[in-house]
């Protein structure tokens, strides 16, 4: 009987906790953006649908950078991806200076944009890096490990820019200062951390997905399959299609989280701010209660489950029965907790070689966030909670992804 495959190894933890950090990061400014779709509204005067531009410019950026990066990274390694990604992240930030004084909601989007790329950049790196600070057979658990700390950035982000950006001081509504200061300071952070890595000393690294392990009985489930391209694994292609509808779904349900509070359930703008914190308290619950379940439940099983648990609830939602639905549209990221990251990982098994640019082509579905909030945006200027049938069929392809077509085809002898 095979021995259990430990979680990390020591020498790893330091690095571990450094790049669970930048999930943490960038899981603040993802939600943020959504108190920006908001804010904008009302600040430039811009529709419930113009808003979904906000995604698409943050979300745009990950197919136009998530191949280089992938290129970058694989040339130059992991800590300089991860260097470059920040230093683009804070460039970003920095623009919401100039943007906030022309009050020019083309210039955000330009500077999201760019904050979209560092984005993007982190995201290609830092998955396989956290898959790589171990074995293979708990890659899964190690990066739902660090995404649960992204969860825990989505649920600072709107309490940051609930205060900042949507308090009832009349200047905090009908002025971008606050914009400014908010970004300025997120930015500065963002170079802390930059100059913290450069000094960081990462332990050599053996890629698990290039490690045969040839006296263990189990190696058939874990070794690298002959070398082919990567369009010739199956579970790869689907895991590209999923994340694609997956971050479809995610975006266009938080992008619209605080309208279906105001428009629906008749909230304030600083009130359904707050509820959305506790949208986001619901991932973490979702991504702590899916780790643990993963150590006894198939990681592909549990990602099935999960999407239909995220259909049944998108249904109730589209209902308007009140708190029911919104007790559902809660539901909603809770179910959705894990997905990310079990895609992430069941689409990088067994690459060898090929992971770091497996990596590059599944971040870059992360572009349709980019699409579904402008289109599920046209439907909301009418009815916001019929916005939500949209999202259903991006989940029936994630539960076909963990039902059937996740599984590694081995090659034939």
């Amino acid at each position: 009987m095979s021995q259990k495959a430990a979680f990390t190894e020591k020498k790893f933890v330091v690095t571990l906790i450094f790049v669970t950090s930048l999930f943490l990061m960038w899981g603040v400014l993802h939600s943020m953006s959504d108190i920006l779709n908001k804010h904008f509204q009302t600040v430039l005067n811009i529709s419930i649908g113009d808003s979904g531009l906000i995604q698409f410019s943050v979300f745009g950026a990950y197919f136009v950078m998530s191949i280089p990066a992938g290129l970058f990274m694989k040339k130059y390694g992991y800590k300089p991806g991860v260097i470059l990604g920040l230093l683009l992240f804070a460039a970003g930030l920095f623009l919401f200076v100039p943007a906030a004084n022309a009050a020019s909601f083309t210039f955000f989007r330009i500077a999201l944009f760019i904050v979209g790329c560092g984005m993007a950049t982190l995201e290609t790196v830092a998955h396989p890096f956290a898959a790589s600070l171990g074995d293979q057979r708990s890659s899964d658990l190690r990066v739902n490990f660090a995404q649960t700390f992204n969860a825990v950035g989505t649920i600072i982000g709107p309490l940051i820019g609930g205060f900042f950006l949507l308090g009832g001081d009349t200047v905090k509504n009908t002025d971008l200062t606050s914009v400014k200061t908010l970004y300025v300071s997120i930015g500065i952070v963002v170079l802390l951390i930059a100059v913290a890595f450069v000094f960081l000393k990462i332990p050599a690294l053996t890629d698990p997905h290039e490690v045969v392990h040839s006296d263990d009985p189990e190696a058939v489930n874990v070794d690298v399959a002959p070398q082919k391209p990567l369009i010739q694994h199956s579970h790869f292609v689907w895991a590209c299609a999923a994340q694609f509808f997956n971050v479809a779904a995610q975006a266009g349900t938080w992008a619209f989280f605080i309208n279906y509070g105001t428009n629906v359930m008749h909230f304030s703008d600083t009130k359904a701010a707050y509820f959305f914190s506790l949208f986001m308290v619901m991932m973490l619950v979702g991504r702590i209660v899916g780790t643990s379940l993963m150590t006894v439940i198939a990681p592909n099983k549990l990602l099935a489950t999960f999407a239909a648990g995220s259909i049944v609830m998108c249904l109730i939602v589209a209902q308007h029965l009140g708190w029911t639905s919104y007790i559902a549209l809660l539901m909603i990221n809770f179910f959705f907790s894990i997905m990310f990251p079990t895609i992430f990982s069941l689409g990088l098994k067994n690459l060898g070689a090929n992971t770091q640019k497996a990596s590059s082509f599944i971040a870059m579905g992360v572009v349709g966030g980019a699409f579904f909030p402008y289109i599920m945006g046209q439907v909301a200027n009418h009815n916001v909670a019929q916005a939500y049938y949209m999202p259903i069929i991006c989940y029936v392809v994630i539960f076909l992804f963990g039902f059937k077509f996740y599984k590694v085809k081995t090659a034939k002898a």
